[in-house]
């Protein structure tokens, strides 16, 4: 990639943060509209786990073959490939006659989203070489998370409240046709030296991993044993079989020697984690705030604000932060700040008075805010440059996988506790399982971060930068003889 001049690269950097701000106000904006889609196409909780879960877990499944095909035929190319996708992936949703449609539209869109984050990223982390301007351009990209969850709830409740939920995928339109037309014109494009291979054998190990791993969680509370089992023991084995076949291949989908840095493999749990906590966080919070309060999707939408303020505020405060002093400091804030607000619900009942409610919203956010930044600048920055894009999608894939999880675990727990009772009695005490699986989860955050930040953490780190790159010169090598 050409050396930009700064104007340029703020430039590229935007249009890269407008695919993400598709991405993520879609899920936001969607969550306030699950008690509306339940109503109108007589949806079950699995059946509004799957509205979800089908798009997460299809972006998840093709991430990383998105970020090794940027990285071998052209980032641009693949970017705007992912635009076009995702922006007719939403007109078809918002026209889904049925739930099955709705469902099958949002993995058309997923298709579409695969191409954008971790691409977006690949592409942020060879425009800005400088570490301290990456950190700051992370830091700003994580800032759009948080506009995101500023936005989606007040965004998505209003055209819930006043046109109806198809109208939450009118808005993807006009901002993904603007972000092609902007990419087209101004972001160049780049590719790594040397093109990997694509691995099919790999990619569908990864489906099949993921898609029986959440269908036998989520259809667990309403299908006998006998059903969700054998996707359980299908999932194991796609496992077993993915790390075998993987650990043996030339060019892996997966390259399973990044996980020798511990802040690799630091970042990967903690994103896991952390995203399973917002996930199931989301999903508890706009059941509850609609369906047991009686609030509209507006007010609910203002309850949120709450969480998504501090989120918007502290994500750029924390890729400073990670610029200036490393992830350390960040990762120990998210931890406790989650963990905190996770144990507000779990033992305190935080959602049977306001001023707890809150709190506990607040403390989120903040968490939340503080945690994206070191995830991604620790997934890419310790990466020879010319696998970005498989790093950030590895990074980009345990986000997703985490909130996929985290929804189909919460909503299993919930679909187990309330059952056939009154659902508004039964739903907070039926909740409070699932408030302590998102304290454990912030508690991982917490004990994982402060692990994996450490001066040997750092030093598995630079020998496995220098272990990749000496693998490649000789793989050069060999190829040109």
């Amino acid at each position: 990639m050409p050396e930009l001049s700064p104007r340029r690269r703020l430039l590229v950097l935007a249009i890269c943060c407008m695919s993400l701000l598709l991405v993520s106000l879609d899920n936001t904006v969607l969550n306030v509209a699950l008690p509306s889609l339940q109503k109108e196409l007589h949806a079950s909780t699995s059946g509004l786990q799957w509205t979800i879960d089908a798009y997460t877990l299809v972006l998840a499944s093709l991430l990383m073959l998105a970020g090794s095909t940027a990285d071998r035929i052209g980032r641009r190319r693949v970017f705007t490939a992912g635009l076009v996708v995702f922006t007719l992936g939403s007109l078809l949703c918002s026209l889904a006659p049925n739930l099955d449609a709705l469902v099958a539209f949002r993995m058309v869109q997923a298709v579409g989203g695969s191409m954008l984050n971790p691409v977006a990223m690949s592409i942020i982390t060879n425009t800005f070489t400088d570490p301290r301007e990456r950190a700051r351009a992370i830091g700003a990209w994580g800032a759009v998370v948080g506009l995101s969850m500023a936005a989606g709830p007040l965004v998505g409740g209003l055209l819930v409240d006043s046109v109806g939920w198809r109208s939450i995928f009118w808005i993807n339109l006009p901002v993904g046709l603007a972000a092609l037309v902007l990419t087209l014109r101004f972001v160049p494009e780049s590719r790594a030296p040397k093109a990997r291979r694509a691995d099919p054998v790999g990619q569908l190990l990864v489906i099949t991993l993921f898609g029986s791993l959440t269908y036998a969680i989520i259809e667990a509370p309403h299908a006998a044993l006998s059903t969700t089992a054998p996707f359980g023991a299908l999932a194991l084995g796609s496992l077993i079989a993915l790390l075998r076949y993987e650990s043996r291949r030339r060019e892996p989908l997966i390259d399973l020697r990044f996980f020798r840095s511990a802040p690799f493999s630091g970042a990967t749990v903690i994103a896991v984690s952390a995203f399973a906590s917002l996930g199931g966080f989301l999903f508890l919070s706009t059941l509850y705030l609609q369906n047991v309060r009686g609030l509209s999707a507006l007010e609910a939408g203002l309850w949120m604000l709450p969480m998504a303020l501090p989120t918007f505020l502290c994500a750029p405060l924390s890729g400073r932060l990670v610029g200036n002093r490393g992830p350390r400091l960040p990762l120990l804030i998210a931890g406790g700040a989650m963990t905190a607000a996770g144990l507000l619900f779990a033992l305190f009942e935080a959602e049977t008075s306001n001023a707890t409610l809150v709190a506990g919203y607040v403390l989120f956010g903040v968490g939340f805010g503080f945690v994206n930044a070191p995830i991604t600048n620790t997934a890419v920055s310790g990466m020879p440059r010319a696998q970005a894009g498989v790093a950030s999608a590895v990074a980009s894939t345990s986000r997703q996988l985490g909130q996929a999880l985290g929804v189909a675990v919460i909503g299993a727990v919930l679909a187990a506790g309330v059952g056939s009772s009154s659902y508004a009695e039964r739903f907070v005490q039926a909740s409070r399982p699932g408030w302590w699986i998102l304290t454990a989860c912030g508690l991982a955050v917490l004990v994982v971060g402060a692990a994996t930040s450490g001066r040997w953490a750092r030093a598995t780190a630079r020998r496995t930068a220098e272990r990749l790159e000496e693998a490649e010169i000789r793989e050069a090598a060999g190829a040109d003889a």
